[in-house]
């Protein structure tokens, strides 16, 4: 198993669609008026995906259990917006710009980043599987007792991938994957 480098994603997501739309450098300053963003595009080692404007933000109004088996979407206020505020010791879904294919032999690692990370804001995110492809899902905890900004269309995770010298012998694809192609924030599915 090997990390990827900048020049293998670069090339896999020009001739393949790896990931789209894609941003083959670093970008920190925003294109309008020059104002800093959270940083996203090809890195080094990985590929810094952005938040979309669409969030699910959790409220507890009914009062209900969290179940994996039987979430409900009722549990969560929709918002579109530029800039999301998750409530204190609460989270949100929210999903990628991005829409990524991943190869056969690729298992890809997603973390959160360290802007957000130093402020108590946590991104988790399953890996993806060999042959997944859609928008991915993003779960944004607040771990602190005060309100968070979640700035749309700026950094948010790092994609590292990584290449195994054998292709696995049954892919997401193959299983026909509950959460493949899945285009908006996307609930459990059991």
């Amino acid at each position: 198993m090997s990390i990827k480098s900048d020049s293998w994603i670069r090339t896999m997501a020009q001739t393949k669609g790896m990931i789209e739309p894609f941003v083959d450098r670093q970008v920190r300053s925003g294109n309008h008026n020059g104002s800093k963003v959270i940083s996203y595009g090809l890195s080094s080692y990985g590929y810094d995906l952005r938040v979309a404007d669409e969030f699910k933000v959790f409220t507890n109004v009914y009062n209900s259990i969290v179940d994996p088996k039987s979430f409900k979407d009722d549990s969560f206020v929709k918002i579109q917006t530029d800039v999301c505020i998750v409530p204190p010791n609460s989270f949100a879904l929210a999903r990628s710009v991005e829409y990524f294919r991943i190869p056969r032999n690729i298992l890809t690692i997603c973390l959160g980043k360290s802007t957000y990370a130093r402020c108590g804001i946590i991104v988790n995110v399953t890996p993806f599987e060999p042959e997944w492809e859609g928008y991915v899902t993003l779960e944004i905890s607040n771990t602190t007792p005060l309100p968070a900004k979640i700035y749309a269309n700026e950094g948010l995770a790092q994609v590292l991938f990584f290449q195994s010298d054998l292709e696995c012998e049954v892919s997401y694809a193959d299983r026909n994957g509950k959460y493949m192609k899945q285009h908006g924030i996307t609930l459990p599915v059991v």
